[in-house]
């Protein structure tokens, strides 16, 4: 949990807020003087990084709503309004529209640290459950954004996707005609989709502080997976850690402006630079490479409303993890047989992504469903069967003796007094 305050206000206006609003002081304790696992890897960055990227989505988010005009047979061209008129329109769309699927490959680099360290085990089931509440909102935020151009994948996409709620018996067709506004996919959708693609990100902000919150109450997990114990077990946040975070943010930015800058439209498809034109559809109907792995298993199964089930098991089952994985023990570090699975289970989201991107014939087909059968056999049979079955590594007694040997830092200190006591004299 947060680190007792030490703040100390140095002049009367801060003694003066400090005893009627300490915030100062809840940010000192909860980002200076916090306490954190000293073994913390550069996986732990991530966290720090995806707060940065939220705030950038907003700000260049909420300035390009200051010149996008939400009306079908304006969209498209306000889009390119803003791309050669405005000053740096440009350099704002690409960054946003870059900036989603550099958010992503942030969040599953986080999703999967989680789950290979077991960050989702007691006591921190309930700050698992609203990363993933974060996840769906997110995908729910790039879903709605990726309508907004209007091109011919954005309107074909929104068709695609909000047709799959008619599937859903009894109430598909009365939530597909809401989300539509009409019997089609027309200017009121994009009036819809781009209000709520405004207020989803402010959502978002909410529940990452009630992420972050539910993270400060048991602490950090770490690389180890054991608790904190001793003083000696842990660091500040600040300066060990904003340094760290503020390294890897620095680096994760070189990469989004070589994206931006270098390649901007590599992830974007050609097809969405053609206004939405809804008598001719295009040949492949692909969303955003983050919801390929789904994507693909929507199309694996035969049955429309089956595949739809399932594509939304598919994430619901994340958030029962805490449940799912019967093992004692958090890390993979010491889980050999986990360790094994877990990369299988890396391999075959990415292969189902994909599987994802190609069209949904021949050798495919099979493959989608090959894969999609293993992404359910390691969540709901691999994984509950593991804890039972398993033998994991012995545990270190601390993180302490994770970082510094079984002697700890005493050990240490002994062994480079030993080492200095051993060394050939430099003086005369």
């Amino acid at each position: 949990m947060s680190a007792p305050s030490t703040y100390v206000p140095r002049s009367a206006a801060a003694r003066w807020l400090e005893t009627r609003l300490p915030v100062i002081g809840l940010v000192h304790s909860s980002f200076v003087a916090f306490p954190n696992p000293r073994n913390l890897n550069y996986f732990w960055t991530f966290g720090g990084i995806l707060a940065f990227m939220l705030a950038c989505q907003i700000v260049t988010g909420v300035i390009l709503a200051m010149h996008y005009t939400p009306e079908a047979s304006l969209a498209f061209s306000s889009v390119e309004h803003i791309m050669r008129d405005v000053d740096y329109g440009w350099l704002l769309r690409y960054v946003h529209a870059n900036g989603a699927s550099m958010f992503f490959f942030a969040v599953y680099i986080h999703i999967f640290r989680g789950i290979y360290y077991g960050s989702y085990k007691a006591p921190r089931e309930v700050l698992w459950l609203l990363g993933i509440v974060i996840y769906l909102l997110m995908m729910a935020t790039g879903f709605m954004g990726y309508v907004l151009p209007w091109g011919q994948m954005s309107f074909w996409g929104a068709t695609v996707i909000t047709s799959l709620f008619g599937a859903i018996p009894f109430v598909g067709d009365f939530i597909t005609h809401l989300l539509w506004g009409g019997f089609a996919v027309d200017n009121a959708t994009l009036n819809r989709f781009f209000a709520l693609h405004y207020l989803l990100p402010f959502m978002i902000a909410g529940v990452v502080v009630l992420h972050i919150w539910a993270l400060h109450v048991p602490g950090s997990n770490n690389p180890s997976g054991i608790e904190k114990k001793t003083v000696k077990d842990t660091l500040p946040f600040h300066p060990y850690f904003t340094v760290k975070d503020g390294f890897a943010l620095s680096c994760f930015l070189i990469l989004y402006a070589w994206v931006v800058f270098f390649v901007p439209n590599y992830l974007n498809h050609a097809d969405n630079y053609i206004e939405a034109n809804p008598l001719v559809t295009p040949q492949h109907i692909v969303p955003e490479w983050y919801y390929l792995p789904f994507y693909a298993i929507l199309r694996s199964i035969p049955s429309k409303l089956v595949g739809v089930l399932m594509m939304f098991l598919a994430i619901v089952l994340l958030a029962f993890l805490p449940w799912l994985d019967t093992s004692k023990v958090r890390s993979a570090n010491y889980r050999p047989a986990y360790r094994l699975f877990f990369w299988l289970f890396v391999v075959d989201a990415i292969l189902l992504g994909y599987i994802g991107s190609q069209p949904p014939e021949g050798l495919y087909i099979l493959l989608g469903r090959i894969f999609t059968f293993w992404y359910f056999f390691h969540l709901m049979i691999i994984l509950p069967l593991l804890g039972i079955f398993e033998t994991p590594r012995p545990l270190p007694a601390s993180i302490s003796e994770a970082v510094l040997g079984p002697f700890g830092a005493s050990g240490s200190a002994a062994a480079m007094s030993a080492r200095t006591a051993l060394s050939p004299s430099r003086e005369g």
